[in-house]
């Protein structure tokens, strides 16, 4: 692994034609997700070498994780204020981390109510997950991740009160590193789109955290007891005093 990479083998994949033709896939698609998404801060969490907040516009963009990025942070322990973000993309960073829900309970931490999630990840129930499986553990990025799928992670997201969105699958080619292949199976994606859409070899995924309003009820006990506790003060402020009654009461107290 080098200095500046995200991940060991990440720049050798990226220059095959098969990573080109992922990352591009993935660019287009959260470009149109990202461009609407408004606010101050932005951050970008995982694959640097590719700027997916590029359509965004808001003032704060940063690429933080390891590898080429402005802030150098472990994903588990993210270095901003709580509350504090408005989006958070999280490119292929969960399959490739020890503890994914701690991941995803640390941006749930820094994002603000309403803030935007957008997920990327490889997808197991595809064509990349079957060469996966055949891999193992012993293969270079991307195959020795642990590819989660996407009704686990809603799962998660739920737990952590995200509301699950807009959802989209691409890369329904077989995961061919040889250009020559990938020009000859472009009718697979076309067909993968129309009949497949859960056999992509990877997806996109957008949540918005949602925080409920608290309400306090109170009990009929308790108003039905103010209004006995203000009746007798309505009452002296709305009668006058007698004059005459209030020199007879002076007398007898002298008495």
């Amino acid at each position: 692994m080098s200095p500046l990479e995200s991940f060991p083998g990440l720049h050798a994949w990226l220059e095959t034609p098969l990573g080109r033709h992922v990352m591009d896939w993935e660019a287009a698609c959260l470009d149109r997700m990202v461009v609407d998404v408004f606010g101050y801060n932005a951050v970008q969490l995982g694959i640097p070498e590719c700027d997916f907040l590029r359509a965004n516009r808001m003032p704060l963009r940063l690429r933080a994780g390891a590898g080429q990025v402005q802030v150098e942070t472990d994903y588990a322990a993210l270095p901003f204020e709580s509350q504090s973000l408005d989006l958070v993309v999280l490119a292929h960073v969960l399959e490739f981390a020890h503890h994914p829900h701690h991941v995803l309970r640390e941006v749930e931490r820094v994002l603000g109510p309403e803030g935007q999630l957008i997920i990327t990840g490889f997808n197991p129930v595809s064509l990349f997950g079957l060469r996966r499986r055949l891999k193992g553990e012993s293969g270079s990025y991307p195959w020795h991740g642990q590819y989660l799928s996407t009704r686990r992670i809603k799962d998660w997201l739920e737990l952590l009160s995200f509301e699950p969105g807009h959802q989209s699958a691409g890369c329904f080619i077989p995961a061919q590193t040889e250009a020559e292949w990938l020009q000859r199976l472009r009718f697979v994606e076309r067909a993968g789109e129309r009949w497949c859409g859960f056999a992509g070899g990877v997806y996109v995924l957008q949540a918005v955290k949602r925080v409920q309003g608290m309400r306090l009820i109170m009990p009929k006990w308790d108003r039905l007891a103010r209004a006995r506790a203000l009746a007798p003060l309505v009452s002296r402020v709305g009668r006058q005093p007698d004059p005459q009654k209030t020199m007879d009461e002076q007398d007898f107290g002298r008495n």
